[in-house]
């Protein structure tokens, strides 16, 4: 129980050195995991995965990840990200293959896995599990079901213009060109100059 209670007590130190800015709230997390034009950052790097999963063992995920589904904007914001371009520049860089090697190379670092089955053996994490059926935030978002405005809301997004607009990006070709152009080596032909 000693060498438990240390390595809890060590968490910090064994999140590997120096680790991104990362959200701060539940709410944060939900938002991020939910922008494809940053969704993919968490398996770019073992770093940014520690904190990911940190984040994934929090019960108030659930509840944040749950108000979000019910939120017409979410499935908006999510159906607007994909025609950015920064979108396949976001997936594109899994081709890189410093990728790979940061994987592997955590793979064989004590630090990385340590740092995973700590999260996952930390009994305030357990104890959260446990109290989550009784959360005011869980209560509330079996509440939302409820609510008719949230079914009015559903009905009114395909009106919505930020929907119209996402709906008619896929009909403007600068569209594609822009996303040729965030792929590394894929940008568009450009015209000759005018002599």
């Amino acid at each position: 129980m000693k060498h438990l209670i240390s390595l809890i007590a060590l968490t910090p130190a064994l999140a590997l050195a120096n680790p991104p800015a990362a959200p701060t709230s539940a709410e944060g997390w939900v938002a991020k995991m939910t922008d494809p034009t940053q969704n993919a950052s968490a398996f770019k790097d073992p770093k940014n995965f520690v904190q990911w999963s940190g984040a994934m063992m929090n019960p108030a995920m659930m509840p944040a990840m749950g108000n979000a589904m019910m939120n017409p904007q979410t499935s908006m914001n999510m159906m607007t990200g994909m025609m950015n371009p920064a979108t396949m520049g976001n997936y594109m860089q899994f081709m890189d293959p410093n990728v790979s090697m940061k994987w592997m190379a955590a793979g064989m670092d004590p630090n990385f896995y340590t740092a995973l089955m700590t999260q996952m053996m930390n009994p305030a994490n357990m104890m959260g599990w446990m109290m989550a059926p009784m959360d005011p935030r869980m209560m509330n978002m079996g509440m939302q079901m409820m609510n008719p405005s949230m079914y009015t809301n559903w009905m009114m997004a395909p009106m919505s213009p930020q929907m119209m607009n996402t709906m008619m990006a896929p009909m403007n070709p600068a569209s594609y060109g822009s996303m040729m152009g965030a792929m590394p080596g894929m940008a568009p032909a450009q015209p000759a100059p005018a002599k």
